[in-house]
C-alpha cells in the first residue's frame, strides 16, 4: 500500500512567468507531463524532474483562440491536444526524442574511472530534446467541458450537448464527428433499454468523461449531476451505436475517474464523498460497490465540511485512489475503499500550539511514473511516496515480511536469519520495534535504465532481495551487505523484467522479455554465482508473463493469453519443466484484469480430515484475484483415482482442474503459506484475504476432532470477516498477528521565518511497522455460529503464544462493550458464550478480573451476570493459590458490595498472604483495610508514628540501627547521652497515638498479632523474623506482652531440632580422635606465649564480664575499666570493629594475626571468648606474620576445618543473631538459651542462668530453663554428640542452675521508676550498644511496658565485640554481601 515520505518537494521552473500553471496532464507511459498556463504549454520530464520545452502562445493568437484550459497526449506521445476558452482544439506535433539529441549530458569529476562499457553500446541519456510545432486549430463552436483521448481519436465533449470524434492524424471531412447527447438512449440497465424508462437530455451535456478500456466505455457525469456509462454497441464510434445506463438516486457528481485493473469507476459528489460503482456483467446496470468518504469517528471536525470533491486520481498500478475537495486537502483510499491517508486532520491540519493551518488547495494533480510521486499544480509541488511491493508483485505474498519500496530504497522488517522457522515462536524480532532495515538502490548512474523500482521481491529468511528496474535486475544480500550486478551491460540492457520477480530457494526467478532473440522468457539466476546469463537456466516462453508466483518446487506463470502454466524446478540441473496448461479465456474478458495468481494447497473436499496431512503440501488449487473477484480452481479428483505407486516417476500425470468457483468479493490482497504445523493447522491451512473496507476474511478449514466421523451437514471450511486498524501488508500464520505499516507525521513549526516555508506547513512523514493480533475476532466468529468445538481446538492450539490472555481478554472487552452499550436489548446474547468458553483456559479467572478493571464500572454488572458473581471468583482465586488476582477481585468487590463484605474478603486474603509470605500484597492489604475503614481507597497509609518501625526494619535491622562492636573509652560519654535520651523518652505519645488510630488499625493489629503468635507456637523463628522485618511489626513489644505466654519454649529439643532445620544450620559432629586430643583440655597453650595469654584473659575477662556483670557489680566493674591501660583498650578496639581507625593495620582474618606494637592478642570466632575456653569453641590460633610460625599439628588442623564445617550459612547466622538480641530486649529467656545453644555461644547460656537469679524472673522460667537444658543433655547423650564439648564447657553453669533449683525466689513486683539508678551505674557498659534515640522503637515498647532491668540489660550487651560475635573477616563480608547493616563505632 502507499504511505507518504519526507516533505513534499517544490519544483523550481527555470523560465520567469507572470502566469501561475493550473493543470498538468501526464503522457500514456508518465514519462512527460504537460503543464499548462494561460498562455503557455509546457513539457517536463519525470526523471529528473526538469523542463524540456516551453511554449508560448502570442498577444494576437490568444485573442483569437482564449486562455488554455485543457490538454490530453496522443497515446504514443507524439501529439498533444489544448482546449482554449473560446471553443478551439489546438493540437502540436512533440518532435525530437531520438537518439541523436539530448537534453543533457553525463559529466564525469576528473579522476573518476569511467565505467567501461561494452564496445559500439551507446549510453541512454537523460532528457531528450524536443521540440513543439502547432497544427491547424479546429473550432468547435462552444465551451469545452472534457477530452479524452482513445488510439486514434480524440472524443471532445462541449457545453451545447454534442461529443465530438476528432481524428489525431487526418482532419479533413473523415475526421470529424459529432453526436448529440439526445441522440443516446439512457436507461437503467440494458435489458430494459429499449422501451424502459429513459432520460430526458434536453439541455444537458457531458461536464466530465473518461473511457475505460477493461470496460469499452465511458464513465460520464451530466451537467445536471447524474451519473452514466456510455458503452459503444460496434467498434465504430457513431449516434446509433452508443447505448447508455445511468445510476438511480445521484443527482450531485461532480468529477469521474476510471480503474481499468478493477473495472470501477469512481464519481465524486458535491457532498464530498466518491461513490464507486461497477458494472453488472448480467445486467449491464450500474451497481454501487462502495463509498470513499470521511468518517465522523475519525474526523468529527471536518468529515461534513470538505465541500464538493474536485479531483480524483488512481495510481498507475489502480491499487489506491488520491481525491482532493473544493476547500482543500488530500486523502488517500485503497482501491477497495480502507482509508490510508488524509491531510485534514492531526499535525496535518494544526500547528504545535493548536492553531489551524489552511489545508493545500489542489487544482490539478497527477501520479508520476510508478506511482512514486505525485505531482500537484498549485504550488508545483511533489509528494513522495513509498508502496508495498504487493501492489506490483503480488508474488511476494506467501512470504511473512513486510516489503516496501520507495523510488531507489527498500524497507523491511529485518529479523535475524537463525530465527526463521526455528521454533514455534516465530520472528521475535519482527515484532518487537518500529525501525525498518533501510537498504539503498545504488545502481548504475551513468544508464537511465533504473528511473525507480519496477518490481521487488523478498526470500523466505527475509535476506535476500531482487530489484527490478526498466531494464535488467539486480539482487542484494543483508549477510554481505552488497548488490550483485550484471557484469556485462548489455545483457542487462537486453532484457526488461515483465512478469516479476520471485525467489526459490537460492535462485532468483525472472520472467523477462529478451530485446535481441525478441522473445519471452522465463530464467533461473542463482545467487552465489556472477549475475550473468551463462549461468542462468533460460526456458523459452510462447507468450507473454503477465505475472509469475512459485509453490514449493513448482512456478505458475500467467500469461497475456489468458492461459496459466504450471512448471517445475529440479534442484539437480536447475532445469525448469512444464507440468501442465490451463485456459482460462472463457473466464477472464481481458488479461490485465488478473491481480494476482497463487498456487495453494487449499481444497474443499473430504480430504483434509486430521489422516492426511502430507497432502497439505501438494499443489491442490489455483487463487485466481480477477478485478477483486476470488476464483478458486480446485484439482479435479472425481475421476478414477490412479495409486501413486503404480505411475513411473517420469510419467506422472497432473490432474486436471474443476470450473472456477467464486469464493469472495472485493479481494486486494491474498496470504497463504506452504509449510504445515500439525500443532496449527487452523492457522496454516486457512486463506486470508484482504477486503479494503469490510476488514479481512478468513477462509478456515474445520476439522473434526479426535478422528471422529465429521458431520455431514458440517461444511469443510468456513469464511470469516472480521475487522482490523491497520491495513495488512503480512501475516504470520503461526504467530496469529498481522503486520502493517502506517503513517506518523513530525511537526516543524521553528522552522518559520517572515513567509511559512512548505516544511513549517506541511509536517515531515515517516512510516512505522505496526502489527495487531486477530485471534480474538476469529474465536468471536465461530462462537457466534455455534462452532464452539473448532473455537477450542483453534484457541488451545494457540494458548502457548506470549499474548494468548491478552486475546481473551480483548475478545471479552469487545463482546462486552458491544452488548453492554447496546440500545436495544440483544436477542441472543453472546457474552454468556464467551464466558463459558474462557472457563475451559486456567486464565479464566484472570482474564474475566483484568478486563472488569480496564472496563467502566457501569459495565460491571452486566459481565459479572454472565461469568458469575465476584465473590465466588475471588474464593475460587483463593482455592486456587492465586492471590494477586483475588487482590484484584477485591478492588471489584469493595466497588460493588457493602465495605463489611469487602473487609471480611480483604481479612480472608490478608491471613492466606500472611501464611504464604507474599509480604507486597500483605502491605496492599493492610493499606487497603485501613482505607476501607477511612473510607477511601487510594489514601496514602499514614505516616508511621514512632513506635511503628519501618518497613525494612527486622532482618535489615542493622540498616537502621548503628550498633557499636566495640567499647571504647570516648564511646561511653556517647554511651550516656543515648541512654539518656532514649529512655527518658516517656512511653506516653505512643500509646496515645494507638487510642488515636481508628478501630481499623486495632484489627489490622489483631491480625498481624494472630498471625505472630500462630508463628512462634509452631517454632517458626526465621519466618517471624521476615514477617517482623518485611511488615514492620513491632517484635520486641509484643513478645514483652507475650512473654509468659506463647513466646514459652514447650520443648528445647523439637525447638533447637526445628531451628537447625529452618536456618540451614549443620549438627555439630566431632572426629573420632578427638575425645582424646590435647585441645580438648587446652593443652596447646603451653605453645603460646606468656603475654599472649595475658592479653587473651583479659581480653577475655573485658568480654565476658562486661556481658554478664549482674546489676550490682556494675560499679566495681566501671572502676576495673576505668583503671586499664589505654593502650589495652586501643588494641581491643582495633580488634573487635569494622572500622580500623586506631589500628595500623587490618588483616584478612582466618590464621593470619593483627599485630600491634606492644602486644600481641588473638582474634575470636564467632562464639565468645573466654577463659574456660579451648580450641573447640572455634578460637583460632592466629600466628604474626613477622614473628615465628607456630606449628600446627595435624589434629589441630583437622579440628579446625570440623569447626568451620559445623558453622551454618553466614546469613543465617547475622538472623539468629538479630534474633537472640530480639529476644534478650523482649526477655524471653527460654528462647535466648534455645538460639544459645545453636549458636554454641557460652557467654548467652552465662548471661541468661545470671538473670534467672533476678528476683523479676519468674519462677515458672526457671523450672522451664533448667528442665530444657536437662532434656537437651539426655537428647545430646544419645542422639547430637557434637553438643558434647559445649555442654561440657558450659557445665558450671548448668551446675549453678541445678543447685539453685533448691532455693525459691518470690518474684517482686516490677518497679520501672527503680530503675532509673540501676541504669545509672551501668551506663558505662553498655550503653555505647544501644540503639540511638532515633531507632529506640523497639526499646521504648519494654519501657512502656514497665520492664525490669534484665530485659533491658541484653540490650547494651547484645552487640559483642567481635571476638564473640564474628572474625573481621566475617564483618567485612558481612557488608559486602548482605547489604543488610552498618556497623560503626560511637
Amino acid at each position: 500500500m502507499y504511505f507518504l515520505t519526507g516533505w513534499p518537494r517544490r519544483l523550481l521552473c527555470p523560465l520567469r512567468s507572470e502566469e501561475e500553471p493550473f493543470h498538468i496532464q501526464p503522457s500514456s507511459q508518465r514519462f512527460y507531463f504537460a503543464v499548462l498556463s494561460e498562455t503557455q504549454l509546457s513539457i517536463w520530464f519525470s526523471r529528473p524532474s526538469v523542463l524540456i520545452v516551453s511554449y508560448i502562445e502570442s498577444a494576437k493568437a490568444a485573442a483569437q483562440f482564449g486562455f488554455y484550459q485543457k490538454a490530453e497526449w496522443k497515446p504514443d506521445d507524439s501529439m498533444i491536444a489544448v482546449a482554449t476558452a473560446k471553443g478551439y482544439i489546438l493540437l502540436f506535433d512533440v518532435l525530437g526524442g531520438g537518439d541523436d539529441k539530448s537534453l543533457y549530458e553525463p559529466v564525469y569529476p576528473k579522476g573518476s574511472p569511467r565505467v567501461k562499457v561494452t564496445p559500439g553500446y551507446k549510453e541512454e541519456q537523460c532528457a531528450p530534446a524536443l521540440s513543439l510545432e502547432m497544427k491547424k486549430p479546429v473550432d468547435l463552436e462552444a465551451p469545452i467541458t472534457s477530452l479524452q483521448s482513445l488510439q486514434e481519436d480524440l472524443l471532445v465533449c462541449t457545453a451545447d450537448g454534442y461529443l465530438h470524434v476528432l481524428h489525431w492524424d487526418g482532419l479533413g471531412s473523415n475526421g470529424r464527428k459529432a453526436i448529440c447527447l439526445t441522440t443516446i438512449p439512457f436507461s437503467l440497465d440494458l435489458q430494459s433499454a429499449r422501451g424502459g424508462p429513459s432520460l430526458d437530455l434536453e439541455g444537458v451535456y457531458i461536464r466530465c468523461m473518461e473511457y475505460c478500456v477493461t470496460l469499452d466505455g465511458f464513465a460520464v457525469v451530466l451537467s445536471d449531476g447524474r451519473l452514466g456509462f456510455i458503452t459503444p454497441l460496434s467498434n465504430t464510434i457513431t449516434a446509433d451505436q452508443l447505448q447508455g445506463v445511468w445510476a438511480a438516486d445521484v443527482t450531485d457528481g461532480t468529477c469521474v475517474a476510471v480503474n481499468n485493473k478493477y473495472r470501477l469507476m469512481a464519481f465524486g459528489c458535491a457532498s464530498g464523498s466518491v461513490l464507486v460503482y461497477m458494472i453488472d456483467t448480467t445486467t449491464g446496470s450500474m451497481q454501487l460497490s462502495h463509498k470513499l468518504e470521511l468518517t465522523p469517528k475519525h474526523y468529527p471536525d471536518i468529515y461534513n465540511k470538505t465541500g464538493p470533491v474536485k479531483l480524483i486520481c488512481w495510481s498507475p498500478d489502480y491499487s489506491v485512489a488520491m481525491v482532493t475537495w473544493e476547500c482543500g486537502g488530500l486523502s488517500l483510499w485503497s482501491v477497495f475503499g480502507a482509508h490510508l491517508i488524509c491531510t485534514l486532520g492531526e499535525d496535518f491540519a494544526y500547528r504545535s500550539d493548536g492553531t489551524k493551518k489552511d489545508p493545500i488547495k489542489i487544482s490539478s494533480m497527477c501520479w508520476g511514473a510508478e506511482g512514486y510521486h505525485l505531482w500537484q499544480q498549485e504550488e508545483e509541488e511533489m509528494f513522495h511516496f513509498i508502496k508495498s511491493a504487493l501492489t506490483v508483485n503480488p508474488c511476494t505474498s506467501n512470504q511473512e515480511q513486510v516489503l516496501l519500496h520507495g523510488e531507489d530504497r527498500l524497507y523491511l522488517t529485518c529479523g535475524d536469519p537463525s530465527q526463521v522457522h526455528s521454533t514455534s515462536d516465530t520472528h521475535p524480532t519482527l515484532l518487537g520495534h518500529k525501525h525498518w532495515h533501510v537498504v539503498q538502490v545504488r545502481m548504475r548512474i551513468h544508464h537511465t535504465w533504473f528511473d525507480g523500482i519496477y518490481f521487488a521481491a523478498i526470500d523466505t529468511a527475509g535476506q535476500c532481495m531482487a530489484v527490478a528496474g526498466r531494464r535488467g535486475f539486480a539482487h542484494y544480500s543483508l549477510f554481505t551487505r552488497k548488490w550483485k550486478l550484471f557484469g556485462n551491460i548489455t545483457q542487462e540492457q537486453n532484457m526488461t523484467v515483465t512478469g516479476g520477480l520471485a525467489w526459490w530457494k537460492d535462485f532468483v526467478v525472472v520472467a523477462c522479455y529478451n530485446f535481441i532473440d525478441q522473445q519471452e522468457q522465463l530464467r533461473l539466476y542463482q545467487r552465489s554465482s556472477n549475475l550473468d546469463n551463462a549461468f542462468a537456466s533460460v526456458t523459452k516462453l510462447q507468450s507473454d508473463t503477465l505475472l509469475l508466483n512459485v509453490f514449493r518446487d513448482m512456478i505458475i506463470l500467467f500469461r497475456a493469453d489468458c492461459s496459466i502454466c504450471l512448471y517445475s524446478i529440479e534442484r539437480r540441473n536447475d532445469s525448469v519443466e512444464l507440468l501442465q496448461e490451463v485456459s482460462m479465456s472463457r473466464y477472464i474478458p481481458h488479461p490485465a484484469l488478473v491481480v494476482s495468481v497463487t498456487l495453494t494447497s487449499v481444497r474443499t473436499e473430504t480430504g483434509i480430515t486430521l489422516k492426511a496431512p502430507q497432502q497439505a503440501c501438494m499443489a491442490e488449487s489455483i487463487m485466481l484475484n480477477l478485478a477483486g473477484q476470488l476464483i478458486m480452481l480446485q484439482r479435479d479428483r472425481s475421476g478414477p483415482q490412479v495409486r501413486e505407486k503404480e505411475t513411473p516417476a517420469n510419467n506422472k500425470k497432473l490432474l486436471p482442474f474443476c470450473p472456477p468457483v467464486v469464493l469472495a468479493q472485493c479481494v486486494e490482497n491474498v496470504w497463504t503459506t506452504c509449510r504445515s504445523n500439525r500443532k496449527k493447522r487452523h492457522l496454516l491451512e486457512a486463506l486470508w484475504l484482504s477486503c479494503g473496507e469490510a476488514g479481512m476474511k478468513v477462509w478456515l478449514p474445520l476439522f473434526p476432532r479426535d478422528h471422529r466421523k465429521p458431520h455431514s451437514f458440517l461444511s469443510r471450511r468456513i469464511m470469516l470477516p472480521f475487522h482490523i486498524n491497520i491495513y495488512p501488508l503480512a501475516v504470520l500464520f503461526e504467530d496469529a498477528l498481522v503486520l502493517g505499516a502506517t503513517n506518523e507525521t513530525v511537526l516543524y513549526d521553528g522552522l518559520q521565518g517572515s513567509s511559512e516555508p512548505l516544511e513549517a506547513l506541511f509536517p515531515y512523514c515517516t512510516v512505522e511497522r505496526t502489527s495487531q493480533i486477530y485471534l480474538h475476532h476469529i474465536l468471536r466468529q465461530l462462537l457466534v455460529r455455534n462452532l464452539g468445538e473448532q473455537a477450542l481446538m483453534l484457541a488451545q492450539s494457540c494458548a502457548s503464544l506470549p499474548y494468548f490472555p491478552h486475546v481473551m481478554e480483548l475478545m471479552v472487552h469487545v463482546v462486552l462493550e458491544e452488548e453492554a452499550t447496546s440500545r436495544e436489548p440483544i436477542p441472543d446474547p453472546l457474552l454468556p458464550t464467551v464466558a463459558k468458553f474462557i472457563t475451559e483456559f486456567p486464565l479464566f479467572l484472570q482474564t474475566i478480573v483484568h478486563c472488569a478493571r480496564k472496563t467502566e464500572y457501569a459495565l460491571w454488572n452486566y459481565l459479572f451476570a454472565a461469568v458469575g458473581n465476584p465473590k465466588d471468583l475471588f474464593e475460587e482465586c483463593l482455592m486456587a493459590q492465586d492471590l494477586d488476582t483475588a487482590a484484584s477481585y477485591l478492588i471489584i468487590l469493595q466497588n460493588m458490595e457493602v465495605p463489611a463484605v469487602s473487609r471480611q474478603h480483604a481479612t480472608l486474603l490478608f491471613n492466606t498472604a500472611l501464611e504464604q509470605g507474599k509480604w507486597d500484597l500483605c502491605r496492599h492489604m493492610i493499606r487497603f483495610l485501613k482505607a476501607i475503614g477511612s473510607g477511601e481507597m487510594e489514601t496514602p497509609p499514614p505516616t508511621p508514628t514512632t513506635q511503628e518501625p519501618s518497613s525494612t526494619g527486622g532482618f535489615e535491622f542493622f540498616r537502621n540501627r548503628s550498633i557499636s562492636l566495640s567499647q571504647s573509652a570516648d564511646a561511653i560519654t556517647t554511651g550516656k547521652f543515648n541512654l539518656q535520651k532514649t529512655f527518658s523518652m516517656p512511653s506516653g505519645p505512643s500509646s496515645k497515638g494507638r487510642d488515636a488510630e481508628c478501630a481499623e488499625n486495632m484489627y489490622i493489629d489483631m491480625m498481624l498479632w494472630r498471625h505472630a503468635r500462630h508463628l512462634l507456637e509452631q517454632v517458626r523463628l526465621r519466618d517471624l523474623g521476615c514477617f517482623s522485618a518485611q511488615l514492620g511489626f513491632e517484635l520486641i513489644g509484643w513478645l514483652c506482652r507475650e512473654r509468659n505466654r506463647v513466646a514459652r519454649v514447650e520443648d528445647f529439643v523439637s525447638a533447637l531440632k526445628r531451628l537447625h532445620k529452618d536456618f540451614l544450620w549443620p549438627f555439630p559432629v566431632i572426629p573420632v580422635g578427638s575425645i582424646s586430643s590435647p585441645l580438648k583440655n587446652g593443652r596447646c597453650r603451653t605453645v603460646l606465649s606468656t603475654r599472649l595469654l595475658k592479653s587473651q584473659s583479659a581480653d577475655s575477662l573485658l568480654n565476658s564480664d562486661m556481658d554478664t556483670a549482674p546489676p550490682q557489680a556494675a560499679s566495681s566493674n566501671l572502676t576495673w575499666l576505668d583503671g586499664l591501660d589505654q593502650r589495652a583498650k586501643d588494641m581491643d578496639t582495633a580488634s573487635s570493629a569494622h572500622s580500623n581507625q586506631h589500628s595500623p593495620q587490618t588483616h584478612d582474618a582466618f590464621l593470619s594475626l593483627l599485630t600491634n606494637k606492644v602486644e600481641e592478642y588473638s582474634v575470636g570466632s564467632a562464639t565468645d571468648l573466654t577463659e574456660t575456653s579451648s580450641v573447640v569453641d572455634g578460637d583460632w590460633t592466629m600466628v604474626d606474620e613477622n614473628s615465628s610460625t607456630l606449628s600446627l599439628s595435624q589434629a589441630e588442623l583437622e579440628h579446625i576445618s570440623m569447626e568451620l564445617a559445623n558453622k551454618g550459612p553466614h546469613k543465617s547466622q547475622v538472623q539468629l543473631r538479630y534474633l537472640l538480641h530480639v529476644f534478650m530486649e523482649a526477655g524471653c529467656l527460654e528462647w535466648c538459651v534455645v538460639i544459645g545453644l545453636i549458636l554454641r555461644d557460652a557467654n548467652v547460656i552465662k548471661q541468661v542462668i545470671g538473670f534467672l537469679d533476678s528476683p523479676e524472673v519468674p519462677q515458672e522460667t526457671v523450672q522451664s530453663v533448667r528442665n530444657g537444658l536437662l532434656a537437651v543433655d539426655t537428647w545430646v547423650s544419645t542422639d547430637c554428640l557434637g553438643y558434647k564439648p559445649f555442654l561440657h564447657l558450659i557445665q558450671p553453669q548448668l551446675q549453678e542452675l541445678m543447685d539453685s533449683a533448691a532455693e525459691q525466689v518470690q518474684p517482686e513486683s516490677f518497679q520501672p521508676t527503680g530503675q532509673s539508678s540501676k541504669l545509672s551505674g551501668s551506663e558505662g557498659l553498655g550503653g555505647a550498644a544501644l540503639p540511638r534515640p532515633e531507632d529506640s522503637r523497639g526499646v521504648a515498647a519494654p519501657l512502656g511496658l514497665g520492664l525490669a532491668l534484665p530485659s533491658l540489660e541484653p540490650a547494651g550487651g547484645f552487640p559483642r565485640p567481635p571476638s564473640e560475635d564474628c572474625p573481621p573477616e566475617q564483618t567485612e563480608e558481612q557488608g559486602e554481601e548482605e547489604g543488610a547493616y552498618d556497623c560503626t563505632l560511637s
